[in-house]
């Protein structure tokens, strides 16, 4: 280039090309090795342990039955069954904590007090993680007894609709089978996305100070 700047601009792409090349690469040999074909055709791999999975729920292009760690490696049905259900639970959970997140920010907080005797409003309660200590602790009291009550409630064993994540809440279920798969099929993609949403709450809210992440309270950044 003949300016610094475009200099500077070509020689970043460089780097950030060579990053991604260099996991692709790798990506390549991987599934070259497996499959034995250069372009990874993962219908040749026929002794894929992950083969017993493959028409589950949640298996979604592009990356198909995605458990780089082999988690399902040995096939187990009722581990397998174990994970989803704990995966649809932390989901859930997850999209309403990042909800929880958002919500106050946009629509506002409750009216009224979370606690009379010590005159604590809704609105003095702040958003994100500086929330945690603000709640009285009857009040987290009374969250973790509803928490409890939704654990022991339902019967979760092997086998029950509850272990399947079924509590009989039906309100947004569909008529059809394909309606209905394609639904828990969101919920479960939702949810995957929700999980690394809070998570990234989390770690902003607690570097910056601020439920949405304001990166100029980071006065600490190595970055700087």
């Amino acid at each position: 280039a003949k300016d610094q700047a475009g200099l500077t601009k070509k020689l970043n792409s460089e780097l950030a090309n060579g990053r991604l090349a260099m996991m692709a690469i790798i990506g390549m040999f991987f599934q070259d090795g497996l499959t034995g074909s250069a372009w990874g055709d993962w219908a040749l791999y026929g002794a894929s342990p992950l083969r017993a999975f493959e028409n589950e729920l949640g298996v979604q292009e592009p990356v198909g039955f995605w458990d780089p760690l082999g988690f399902t490696a040995d096939g187990d049905l009722l581990a397998f069954k174990r994970r989803r259900c704990v995966e649809l639970k932390h989901g859930r959970i997850c999209m309403l904590a990042t909800m929880g997140y958002i919500t106050p920010e946009v629509a506002g907080k409750l009216p009224g007090y979370c606690s009379f005797s010590m005159n604590l409003k809704f609105a003095d309660i702040p958003n994100g993680l500086a929330a945690i200590s603000k709640v009285p602790a009857a009040g987290w009291a009374q969250i973790l007894a509803y928490m409890a009550w939704c654990e022991i409630s339902q019967d979760q064993s092997a086998g029950s609709p509850g272990a399947k994540g079924d509590f009989g809440f039906k309100f947004l279920t569909a008529k059809d089978q394909a309606g209905l798969t394609k639904k828990l099929n969101s919920e479960l993609a939702n949810g995957r996305l929700a999980m690394m949403a809070i998570i990234g709450m989390f770690f902003q809210d607690g570097l910056t100070g601020s439920a949405w992440g304001d990166w100029a309270l980071y006065t600490a950044s190595p970055l700087r």
